[in-house]
């Protein structure tokens, strides 16, 4: 017991006075901005994805476009983050000569891949809208595009909100690797305090509490943000 006071003591050492809680801090806000910027990013073109890829397949461009949102969505499916994450930040932007921040570059990567999990996500959401709700839409004069977006995606995220949830805590999770591409999160943060400290099982320990804490706190949003959903429908 006297050991672990020891440790606490000079963890809490390098938190306080040599500044390891700006490094949290920082590590903490650019892990839920990478997650949330990602998830938005990965909603808005998993969206469209998904949508083109219900698309009748009657005509030749929504053949074509059906088969680069499958190259697409196989291709970020297929590879690892990291691998997404070094190939992006050290050889394409090298090759098109722009220079992003490495939180930048994390936020957009996360978001392109985010967007191939979450295509197929609402993609089994759109086929699980009872299909008269198009034929609906569609004999009032709405457009299919416009048919899409009020009536059929709305009801589509409705039915896949839980699953969204979790891609969100995945997002969340997986943010641990933005390390490789010099990013500050909260790996890099306690991993700071742990190496200034000389001990590393305290810092580790509070790092997992804090993962624990936000996918609570993103589990709890869902559950309530369902009973709100349920709540409106039985209230029409």
């Amino acid at each position: 017991m006297g050991n672990f006071s020891r440790k606490v003591e000079r963890f809490l050492e390098v938190f306080i006075n040599a500044g390891g809680y700006v490094r949290v801090l920082e590590g903490l806000k650019n892990t839920l901005l990478i997650a949330v910027l990602g998830l938005v990013i990965g909603l808005a073109i998993g969206t469209l994805i998904a949508t083109v890829r219900v698309l009748p397949k009657y005509k030749r461009l929504p053949r074509v476009l059906n088969g680069f949102c499958s190259f697409y969505v196989e291709l970020f499916r297929g590879t690892p983050m990291v691998v997404q994450l070094l190939v992006f930040y050290y050889v394409l932007l090298p090759l098109i000569g722009v220079k992003m921040t490495s939180v930048a570059v994390s936020v957009v990567v996360f978001g392109l891949n985010s967007a191939a999990y979450i295509s197929e996500i609402m993609r089994s959401g759109i086929q699980s809208v009872d299909p008269g709700q198009m034929e609906g839409g569609r004999s009032v004069g709405l457009s299919y595009a416009n048919t899409m977006l009020r009536i059929v995606i709305p009801q589509a995220i409705k039915n896949i909100l839980p699953t969204l949830g979790n891609e969100f805590i995945a997002l969340i999770k997986e943010t641990s690797v933005v390390s490789f591409v010099g990013a500050t999160d909260l790996y890099v943060a306690f991993n700071y305090i742990g190496s200034n400290s000389y001990e590393f099982m305290v810092p580790y320990l509070v790092m997992a509490i804090l993962y624990i804490l936000m996918v609570l706190i993103i589990s709890l949003l869902v559950k309530w943000m369902e009973r709100s959903l349920r709540k409106s429908d039985r209230g029409r």
